[in-house]
C-alpha cells in the first residue's frame, strides 16, 4: 500500500514542496533569477503530471487503494498550496488570490470529511467544474513560476496573473457549487 509504484509517484508530490523551496532560497551566485525560474518551472510541471501518472498506474497495474485514494488529493493540494505561496513569496500572487484558493481547498476538503462521516460523501463527489478548476490553477502556476516571455511575445506572468485570477474565480463557483450540493444534508443534521 505504501510502497506501490503510483504511491510512490504521490509521495514525489509532497517531497517536491522543499525543492521548490529550495530553488528560490539558493544563493544568487549558483543561479540567476531566469535560472531559477526555470528550474522551479521545470520541477513543478513534472511533479504536476505525476498526478496523471499515479492514477494512470494504479488503474493499469490494478494496485488502486484507499490509502492512496486519500493521498493523493492531500499531494495536490499541498503542492498547488506550496506554489502559491511561493508566488506571494515572489509578488507574482495577489494574497487575495492566494486566500480564496487555499481558503476554499480547506473548506472544501472538511467538508468532505463532514460528509463522508454522515454517509453523505457523493453530494460533495468531485464535479467538472473542480476539475476544471484544478487545470486551470495547474497551467496558471507554472506561468507564474517561469516569469518569462513566451511564444508571440507574450509574457508569461501576464498570461498566469490572468489565468489565476480565472482559477480564483472557478475556485470560488466551485466552492459554491459543492456547498449547494452539500446544503440539504447540512440543513438536515442542524435541527
Amino acid at each position: 500500500m505504501f510502497t506501490t509504484i503510483p504511491t510512490i509517484l504521490t509521495w514525489t508530490r509532497i517531497a517536491a514542496i522543499p525543492l521548490l523551496l529550495a530553488v528560490f532560497y539558493m544563493p544568487a551566485a549558483w543561479l540567476s533569477l531566469p535560472d531559477r525560474n526555470h528550474l522551479a518551472t521545470v520541477l513543478f510541471v513534472a511533479f504536476a503530471l505525476t498526478d496523471w501518472l499515479d492514477g494512470y498506474l494504479a488503474r493499469k497495474l490494478n494496485q488502486s487503494s484507499a490509502f492512496g485514494a486519500f493521498l493523493d488529493p492531500v499531494a495536490d493540494k499541498f503542492l498547488v498550496c506550496a506554489s502559491i505561496l511561493i508566488l506571494v513569496y515572489l509578488q507574482r500572487v495577489d494574497v487575495f488570490v492566494a486566500l480564496i484558493i487555499i481558503g476554499r481547498e480547506i473548506a472544501i476538503s472538511a467538508l468532505r470529511e463532514w460528509m463522508a462521516q454522515i454517509g453523505a460523501s457523493r453530494s460533495v463527489a468531485v464535479h467538472m467544474l473542480g476539475k476544471v478548476k484544478t487545470t486551470v490553477q495547474m497551467i496558471a502556476i507554472p506561468l507564474l513560476l517561469w516569469d518569462g516571455p513566451l511564444l508571440g511575445g507574450l509574457l508569461a506572468k501576464h498570461v498566469g496573473v490572468v489565468m489565476i485570477w480565472c482559477a480564483a474565480v472557478l475556485t470560488v463557483w466551485s466552492m459554491v457549487y459543492y456547498l449547494q450540493r452539500a446544503l440539504p444534508e447540512i440543513k438536515a443534521r442542524v435541527r
